[in-house]
């Protein structure tokens, strides 16, 4: 499939249902596990400190994501469905200067590439070869959600799909790390997790809505505990 057919959503079959699964899995090995996404540091520095803290801290990132990342996911998913690489670059960009801290912009970049690079092998699209390639000739950094928005836009996997997919990719990263940082049960975190994906709808259509430049990265404890995370002597994590 060229980039230019994807601007047709494929077919409702369950192969399209099985691939939207296979991309969005957390154990798709783009090395998300490595990560905790800003919990580690909460935990030490005891902004999370039980159930309903972690709630609190893993809902703030899902809507974080959905006004940043996911906004620019949405625009990524319709310039990849045009073929336009220019634009993609342009939308990738924009999702790096919004990564403050180098913890962030690390795991953006490691997973992104990681990320296209399977893709570009499991599918063997042609448009994915091309995004791969600009990322590996620093063309372009490579976020994850530019990437995961190029692999369904080629595959004719609608945006809304993409968008799910990575909300509760950030939220799922963010309790799986609690398991191995405190003590929650896994009861509890599924029951966080499908209270977590509840607005997705929601989420999804002010992303669709909005324009590139709404992006929002401001998260001041976010950023904070980011910096402390990197100075600290015990990390199980790398952000």
């Amino acid at each position: 499939m060229t980039a230019a057919d994807a601007g047709a959503a494929a077919p409702d079959t369950a192969a399209r249902l099985a691939r939207m699964l296979q991309f969005g899995d957390s154990v798709f090995p783009t090395g998300g596990f490595a990560f905790s996404g800003g919990l580690e540091s909460a935990i030490q520095k005891r902004v999370v400190t039980d159930a309903d803290t972690l709630h609190a801290f893993a809902r703030t990132a899902v809507e974080q994501a959905a006004l940043g990342d996911g906004i620019a996911l949405v625009w990524a998913h319709r310039a990849a469905a045009a073929g336009d690489v220019a634009e993609l670059v342009r939308i990738d960009e924009r999702v790096y200067a919004r990564k403050l801290s180098s913890e962030t912009r690390t795991m953006s970049v490691r997973m992104g590439k990681k990320f296209a690079e399977m893709s570009a092998e499991v599918t063997g699209a042609p448009f994915l070869r091309t995004w791969r390639s600009r990322i590996e000739a620093g063309d372009t950094p490579g976020c994850y959600p530019v990437a995961l928005a190029v692999n369904f836009a080629v595959q004719g996997l609608p945006a809304r799909e993409a968008f799910v997919v990575h909300q509760y990719g950030v939220a799922a990263m963010i309790l799986s790390a609690a398991l191995r940082l405190m003590k929650i049960s896994h009861v509890d975190t599924q029951r966080m997790l499908y209270r977590l994906t509840a607005d997705a709808d929601a989420a999804y259509e002010t992303a669709a809505a909005a324009r590139l430049a709404d992006m929002a990265g401001f998260a001041p404890l976010t950023e904070i505990l980011a910096a402390a995370h990197v100075k600290a002597h015990v990390r199980l994590f790398m952000n």
